[in-house]
């Protein structure tokens, strides 16, 4: 059964909050029983530490074992003071982060053949994969969702299964799933509501975990903890039930495209790599021939994680899948960050590569790297706010990242 409390314009009281964990886990049968949690990382809004100390109430003395798993999926480790301002140090429980560059992280679940693969993904793709997940999950006898849903780039709108498929799993099953998004586009995929092509790739993955699975997932006002709605129940039910409400929630109207945006993005995202999400949210409002502008002094490298994009740099799609002898062998998972930060756009042999709007990192990142990844450069020191605001034809955006910008049909 699924549960669900709040709404669109709903806000919860901590009280509410921690009597809805605690009315729903203690219905389940979780006595002697291992639990893993597992939750994202510093890079999504969430009221991570309370919604945390509420399931520990409900849980600490009455299972055997707690571990909280971070879901990093490939990004940056959290650090030790940046894990314990993040996760409260409670008592009787582990706290991991998701070690993916580690091969000794993942156990294989079984692989997904190409002719599956082929009827998931609509026929774009045919590809055998190897279901590999962190065997953190897997070593214990259930694994509970902790986390938000968004409108999101790669799946429509993240969160449940998500959070193991990407979040915990290994490279070949991220790869395939984000390039996958990546070749339907993000401007086509994100914030598209039911079960994706991506969506459903992730679920057939998830159905081989062996561990029971829940999740708790929740509707946060972007940029703050106050939370509008939660949904509890198995991931699939769970995360409809909230992405129903994030699609009231974290997505805005617009009547006409815009000639400019000023994406002014949080502190959260250290690295272009997460920061992208002010552009994949404000693509499908700019007008063709417009730009992007990622206001970001904080944002000093591309991706210390990746740093075969700076090589590659950024393009739209048809510059890799029409030249895809050059780039198979590379991480699809990094093609396709790289499609999504350059959005829409066109290439053949004749005109070379055309893209719809421009993109300008205003950042702390040289101009010498930024060019040479094929985006445009503004110093920062030259952004005044007031004045990109106070021009008909740009729209800033304060908080970029998690709301996404849509014309009204």
């Amino acid at each position: 059964m699924t549960y669900r409390i709040g709404g669109p314009d709903a806000v919860l009281t901590e009280e509410r909050i921690r009597s809805f964990v605690a009315e729903r886990l203690a219905e389940e049968d979780l006595d002697g029983r291992s639990v893993c949690l597992v939750v994202p990382d510093g890079t999504r809004s969430c009221p991570l530490p309370s919604l945390l100390s509420a399931v520990h109430e409900a849980l600490h003395g009455r299972v055997s074992r707690l571990t909280v798993l971070v879901a990093l999926g490939t990004h940056a480790p959290m650090g030790e003071a940046e894990l314990a301002a993040h996760v409260p140090p409670l008592p009787g429980m582990t706290v991991l982060n998701h070690a993916w560059w580690e091969p000794s992280t993942f156990v294989s679940l079984g692989t997904i053949g190409a002719d599956r693969v082929g009827e998931l993904s609509g026929g774009l793709l045919r590809h055998e994969v190897d279901v590999r997940l962190n065997r953190a999950v897997v070593e214990h006898d259930v694994a509970l969702v902790i986390g938000p849903v968004f409108p999101h780039e790669v799946v429509g709108f993240s969160g449940g299964d998500k959070y193991f498929f990407p979040g915990v799993a290994g490279a070949d099953i991220i790869d395939l799933s984000h390039w996958l998004g990546a070749l339907i586009t993000s401007a086509d995929i994100i914030g598209t509501r039911g079960v994706t092509p991506v969506r459903a790739l992730i679920h057939e993955a998830a159905s081989l975990i062996p561990a029971r699975r829940l999740a708790l997932c929740v509707v946060v006002r972007s940029g703050s903890e106050v939370l509008h709605a939660m949904a509890y129940g198995p991931p699939q039910r769970a995360w409809a039930a909230a992405a129903e409400v994030s699609s009231e929630v974290h997505v805005r109207y617009l009547d006409a495209p815009v000639r400019r945006v000023l994406s002014l993005i949080p502190a959260k995202y250290d690295d272009m790599w997460t920061a992208a999400k002010g552009f994949y949210k404000l693509e499908p409002v700019v007008a063709d021939g417009g730009e992007v502008v990622l206001y970001a002094p904080h944002v000093t490298t591309i991706s210390a994680m990746h740093p075969e994009i700076e090589q590659i740099g950024y393009h739209c799609r048809d510059y890799f899948t029409r030249q895809w002898d050059r780039f198979k062998h590379l991480h699809w998972g990094v093609l396709a960050h790289s499609t999504h930060l350059r959005g829409a756009g066109t290439y053949d042999e004749e005109h070379g590569e055309r893209c719809r709007v421009t993109v300008t990192l205003a950042t702390g990142i040289p101009e010498d790297v930024v060019r040479r990844a094929n985006l445009g450069y503004l110093d920062p020191a030259e952004v005044d706010v007031e004045a990109f605001a106070a021009d008909p034809q740009t729209l800033v955006v304060p908080q970029a990242g998690e709301v996404l910008y849509r014309l009204r049909r």
